[in-house]
């Protein structure tokens, strides 16, 4: 608990270019002063709030004093409720993230949707994982979007791109890099 608050402190002295800067170090494995995956995590958080965003950070939910699961952040904003997930790995992600988080949306209301950030992209099952969490949504970001998005200087309108072709095109992995976000 008191590593989380040391983390939220400092990821909260970052703007914009200074996420930049965090995000290469993230792409190069050199994050001095963060447990491994925890810089892309506060990173991802961060992003949303700087954006405006409603964010929690990462936390535990416990239940009679035993942890029963890690939560990387919730992001709220425009009425969308999300669970986020991070993957801070050399390759790409496999159905293992998907399902655990598949089951914590479960257990929350069913408006509640999930996002996958992963730095290195998703194998072809977990796409198809995606595809097929209904009636839970689960949106998957790569490390190209969120780079995207840093650069940009927003992410809310990119949620809002991802959600509404998942609506309209039923895409869980849509690339909101190929379009013009306003």
């Amino acid at each position: 608990m008191l590593q989380e608050k040391t983390y939220e402190k400092k990821i909260m002295k970052y703007g914009w270019e200074a996420l930049l800067g965090l995000w290469e170090a993230v792409k190069e494995g050199k994050t001095p002063g963060w447990k491994a995956g925890k810089a892309f995590e506060y990173l991802v958080i961060r992003a949303f709030q700087l954006d405006k965003a409603d964010v929690r950070y990462p936390y535990s939910v416990r239940l009679d004093g035993d942890e029963l699961e890690q939560i990387d952040g919730v992001v709220y904003y425009d009425g969308i409720a999300c669970l986020i997930e991070c993957k801070d790995q050399n390759t790409s992600i496999n159905i293992e993230p998907i399902a655990k988080l598949r089951n914590q949306l479960l257990r929350r209301p069913g408006q509640v949707i999930g996002c996958v950030f992963s730095r290195e992209g998703f194998t072809a099952p977990a796409v198809t994982l995606a595809m097929f969490t209904a009636p839970q949504t689960i949106l998957l970001w790569t490390g190209e979007e969120i780079d995207y998005c840093l650069r940009k200087h927003f992410i809310c309108r990119a949620l809002i791109s991802k959600y509404r072709n998942c609506i309209e095109k039923g895409l869980r992995d849509y690339n909101i890099t190929v379009e013009d976000i306003p």
